[in-house]
């Protein structure tokens, strides 16, 4: 499974409702950093089919979302696990810094 765009209107289903863990990515198309992470992002996707669910939300698009978790960087990734927030970080990261989100 590839990365998967979360909107307001798949959030819960896709996010809350999810029975594998998810990593939101908070991104945008103008931010250096965001293209900077996006394919260590999309390899953790397709190696973990199954195991980790990796959501992109455009905060340019998605402002309520952004809004409802206080985003105030990009990129920001939220780590959830059984529908909670679990972790969340800011920056560029490391595959191995990215999977330790949801450990």
């Amino acid at each position: 499974m590839a990365e998967i765009t979360i909107t307001k209107d798949n959030f819960e289903a896709e996010v809350l409702k999810s029975d594998i863990p998810v990593i939101l990515d908070f991104w945008a198309t103008w931010c250096g950093p965001c293209r900077m992470i996006a394919p260590t992002l999309a390899q953790i996707a397709e190696e973990n089919v199954g195991k980790i669910k990796i959501g992109k939300v455009n905060v340019d698009e998605e402002m309520e979302l952004a809004v409802q978790f206080g985003i105030t960087a990009i990129p920001t990734l939220i780590a959830f696990r059984n529908g909670q927030k679990h972790n969340q970080a800011m920056g560029v990261m490391s595959k191995e810094q990215i999977l330790d989100l949801i450990k």
